[in-house]
């Protein structure tokens, strides 16, 4: 379900568009559904229902709309006609992203044709959630009877420590029955999904319970302090699943994962990290502080020194055994870095390759190039790529030497060998083997003097 406007988010993004783990709080729960294998995925939008639907569209998620928002049963009335009578529906909610797809298969599982399943969990503080009425006050042991929201309860039920996380599992068939049946004669004036456990209560079905695993996965996000508590939430745990598999953490809680990071042997990582969609650090890779590395791979023994921003989108970024990249480097989409490479402070590699043994140490920028094993890439030197209509490619050989403060117009090429003078512009191709020089003669004005202001 996410219907919901989500006002106390303060925000004009749906509240299932916020992200968490640099993934949207819908996209969190879809991808623990999808982990049960179930013959079908609805979503019920509502409240900027064509954003929603836009940014997390996927083969095989069907969308249904609850206009005007009139409950949780009203929304789960929407869906009804899409539901296989024979088979069972497991409802979960979209603001409540860090469920455990073994949470869920545990509940599934509780539930039976002739039985309803809810995750429950007890809370030293229940306030907000409805609570879980039994007929005695064993959970182990007494049958459910109810669920009476807090608005709803009296002083005794909102005593009640037991909640309703929102998850429960039912049988398609009673559901739809439950659900058709459904009144909104309370505070709200609105069809509460909590009221089918009472009418199948009345109807001799079975109402069992599962308890979640940890009060962390069945947390809903209603505003942005709740919001952040998750994200740190998140965050710890990412970062002790990193510990366990051998990681060196300077500070677990100055890391942000928020996509997939998978780690080789012995890596180690300093404060103030950020690792976004795909990253792979190979073994002994070492990564220093507030860098952020984005759909990257780093191989074995690569050094990615501090305040590097490494940002492959959708072409990716590659760097080499052994190369070392910054302080202060920026790799973009489509750098490929070779074994043993040096990229230093405020240089900028975009859709280029540099061979392994190459450098380019300082304050320079080399994009669509192609640069050979051993090339020297001068402090301030550039390859002039774009025409102001189309990108060009630079082509330099092995061994060349690019000086400082040159400028290379593309498409050009430089042969093996070459030397390009320092403050240099060239504009044609560079022998291998020779120096080439292209700049003004430099001359001296006897009795010059600067102008005076008048």
């Amino acid at each position: 379900m996410a219907a919901g406007q989500g006002t106390r988010m303060r925000s004009a993004r749906p509240k299932v568009l916020h992200t968490l783990g640099g993934r949207h709080l819908l996209q969190h729960v879809l991808a623990a559904a999808a982990g049960l294998g179930a013959k079908r995925l609805i979503v019920v939008t509502g409240h900027g229902a064509d954003q929603v639907e836009t940014s997390v569209g996927a083969p095989g998620l069907a969308f249904v709309r609850q206009q005007p928002q009139l409950g949780t049963g009203h929304a789960l009335q929407q869906a009804a006609p899409l539901l296989d009578d024979d088979g069972m529906t497991l409802v979960l909610n979209g603001d409540v992203p860090l469920i455990e797809t073994e949470t869920l298969q545990r509940l599934v599982e509780a539930a039976t044709p002739a039985q309803l399943a809810l995750l429950t969990i007890e809370l030293a503080e229940p306030r907000g959630y409805g609570r879980i009425v039994r007929s005695g006050r064993d959970c182990a042991v007494d049958s459910i009877l109810g669920i009476v929201e807090e608005k709803d309860a009296s002083e005794a039920e909102r005593a009640i420590r037991e909640v309703y996380t929102g998850v429960m599992a039912a049988p398609t068939r009673a559901l739809k029955r439950w659900l058709a049946e459904l009144r909104n004669d309370n505070a709200a004036g609105e069809y509460y999904l909590t009221d089918v456990v009472g009418l199948a209560v009345a109807a001799g079905v079975t109402v069992t319970s599962v308890a979640a695993a940890s009060e962390t996965e069945v947390l809903g996000v209603n505003s942005p302090v709740q919001l952040a508590d998750l994200e740190r939430r998140y965050q710890r745990a990412a970062a002790v699943r990193l510990m366990e598999g051998g990681v060196r953490l300077a500070d677990p809680a100055r890391l942000d994962q928020r996509g997939e990071l998978v780690c080789g042997k012995d890596v180690e990582i300093d404060v103030g990290c950020i690792f976004e969609g795909r990253v792979e650090l190979g073994d002994s890779v070492r990564v220093g502080a507030y860098c952020l590395v984005k759909d990257a791979t780093v191989a074995a023994g690569a050094t990615i020194r501090p305040y590097t921003h490494i940002d492959g989108e959708a072409l990716g970024a590659r760097v080499g055994a052994g190369a070392t990249v910054g302080p202060f480097a920026r790799l973009r989409a489509g750098a490929t870095l070779g074994r043993d490479v040096h990229v230093g402070n405020f240089v900028e590699i975009k859709n280029s390759t540099l061979g392994d043994g190459a450098k380019a140490n300082h304050l320079a920028y080399v994009g669509d190039a192609t640069l050979g094993e051993r090339v020297n890439f001068g402090a301030g030197a550039i390859t002039a790529n774009y025409d102001g209509a189309n990108k060009h490619r630079t082509t330099i050989g092995d061994d060349a030497s690019i000086g400082s403060n040159c400028v290379l117009v593309a498409p050009i090429e430089v042969g093996a060998g070459a030397t390009v003078g320092g403050g240099s512009t060239i504009a044609k191709t560079a022998p291998a083997g020779q120096l080439t020089v292209a700049r003004a003669r430099q001359q001296t004005f006897a009795g010059w003097k600067r102008p005076v202001k008048k």
